[in-house]
Formats: structure tokens, sequence, C-alpha cells
């Protein structure tokens, strides 16, 4: 075990299994002790189970770790703050949230019913901002009576929330909205000693499992798709060195971290400080698109 996070209080949630186990897992080797969130749900967002997250929060201890379990409903405002308290309470103070939990319910926009779209909304976005507005509330508190935080959030956005993705505009959008999310929420908590970061991650989980992400079939082989490669990179953000870096949002995968460049403004066009007829844009749009720059895709 490292030191890098040596006695830092770590929620992560959504660390039942997945990329947020390896979360949890990979900050518990450098000397965090973590809170294991998770509603044991389906992929889809049904059933509840406390089993995984015990199931973590064991491995965790046999590392010589410390580690408790917490199974509220991210998207619950009452739920989220007493996953706040608990930590608070258990350990004596909070230092990092990874909001990691997720769920998918894919279907293409003529099909897409309402609770579809309001459930993965729910679960990404109001359970990015439940555990996050609690958080931050502690965090100013203590700010404010002189103990300034050294504190992080790391949220979790998506390649398809960033690039577009068929099939999925409840998650892509939700996703999308992470990710300004924690733009925003950066430049507000600064002045809190609060860094919020969000990182768009490609690995196989039981959310990816049925696009082909296969391992590969030598074991020597480097597993690029592997959800520990994901962790690295969340674990060094949470930790004291990362305390310059704040409102980014990462790629990572395999071997790979890049940071995703955001909205630039392209080709322009003006009038001459007159307003434009719709008569004459027939040209001028069309134009503009010409010049602009391809939009990237998930897999470039």
């Amino acid at each position: 075990m490292s030191d890098l996070n040596k006695d830092r209080v770590v929620i992560i949630t959504g660390a039942g299994g997945g990329i947020g186990r390896q979360h949890a897992l990979a900050f518990a080797e450098t000397g965090a002790k973590i809170v294991v969130n998770d509603l044991g749900g389906d992929m889809h967002g049904g059933g509840r189970d406390d089993h995984p997250a015990q199931e973590t929060a064991a491995m965790i201890r046999d590392m010589g770790g410390e580690a408790v379990v917490n199974g509220g409903n991210v998207a619950n405002f009452d739920d989220a703050k007493a996953m706040i308290a608990q930590a608070i309470d258990t350990f004596g103070r909070l230092d990092v949230l990874v909001n990691n939990a997720g769920i998918l319910r894919d279907r293409m926009l003529t099909n897409m019913e309402e609770n579809e779209w309001d459930s993965v909304i729910a679960v990404h976005l109001k359970g990015t901002f439940a555990p996050t507005r609690h958080a931050v509330a502690y965090w100013r508190d203590q700010a404010k009576a002189g103990n300034q935080p050294d504190a992080r959030v790391i949220n979790t956005t998506s390649p398809s929330g960033i690039f577009g993705n068929v099939g999925q505009t409840n998650y892509g959008a939700a996703k999308a909205g992470i990710a300004t999310f924690s733009i925003i929420a950066g430049l507000e908590l600064a002045r809190y000693g609060v860094t919020v970061n969000a990182i768009a991650p490609v690995a196989r989980t039981r959310m990816t499992e049925n696009l082909g992400m296969t391992k590969p079939e030598d074991d020597a082989q480097f597993d690029a798709l592997d959800p520990a490669n994901i962790s690295p990179l969340v674990v060094w953000l949470g930790s004291p060195e990362s305390k310059d870096v704040t409102s980014q949002v990462f790629l990572v995968a395999g071997d790979r971290i890049g940071v995703a460049e955001g909205w630039h403004r392209g080709p322009t066009a003006e009038n001459e400080g007159l307003r434009w007829d719709p008569n004459t844009l027939g040209k001028v749009v069309p134009d503009l698109v010409t010049q602009a720059r391809k939009s990237a895709g998930m897999f470039e």
C-alpha cells in the first residue's frame, strides 16, 4: 500500500462492481478509508441487493483497509445527505466524493418511454447533484470555520455524452450535463478548497458487455478494456497532488489519458452591425458548416 491518499475519507457511489469497485480497491491501496455506496440494482435500475457492496467492503478489509457500506439511492436527496453524514460520523471527515453510479435504458428516441428517460436522468444527473450538494455544504461549513478543506469531487461522464451515440439520447444528455456540471462546480467551489473534475471512461462492465468488449484470450496481453485501467487517474485526482487541477474532463481508456477540449467558437459570419435577414442565410450558414471542423467521434 502507498501513502498517496493516506487517511483520506472517500465515498464512491456504485462501488458494488465494475469500475466503481476498482476505484474503491485502488483508493484503499493508497491508504484511503472507503464508504462503499451501492443500491445493488440491475443495470436498468431495478431491484436492490446489499451483497455487491458488502463484497467490495470485504475485499478492502482483506487488504488491511477500512470500509463501510452504504445502500442509499444516489437520486434520493435524503439518502444522499445520509451517505455524506455516514462518512463523517464513521471516519470523522470527508475528503473525496466519486460519483460513479449509473444505469442504462437505451432506446431509439422514437420509441423511448417517459420512465426510460426519467430514470436515467435521475440516477446519473440527480445522482451526481444530490451527493455533491451535501458534500460541498459540509466543505463550505468547514472552510467558514477556518478548517480549509483539501477536497475533491470526481464525476463520471461518458464519450456518449461528449461525442454522442445513437440510441442514447437519455444517457448521453445526462452525461453531457454531468460534464458541464463538473466544469461549473469547479469554478464555484475553488474558494472552498474543493476541486471538481470528470472522467469519460471506456471499459468492459455489465453496462457494456453486450457491445463486444471481450477479454483477450491471451492472459499476457494487455487488457485495454479492464475497468481497473480507469482507476489510477481517479485515485490521483482524489489525492492532495491534484489540488491545482479542476474543471477538467478527462478521456480515459486502456493506457490512454486525454483532456477533452470543450466547445470553441468556430467559423463565424458577421453582418456589419445589422440584424440578419433569414432570407440571406441560405448561403451563409451552409458555408459556415462546411468550414467548421468535423465533430469528433466516440472512438477517435
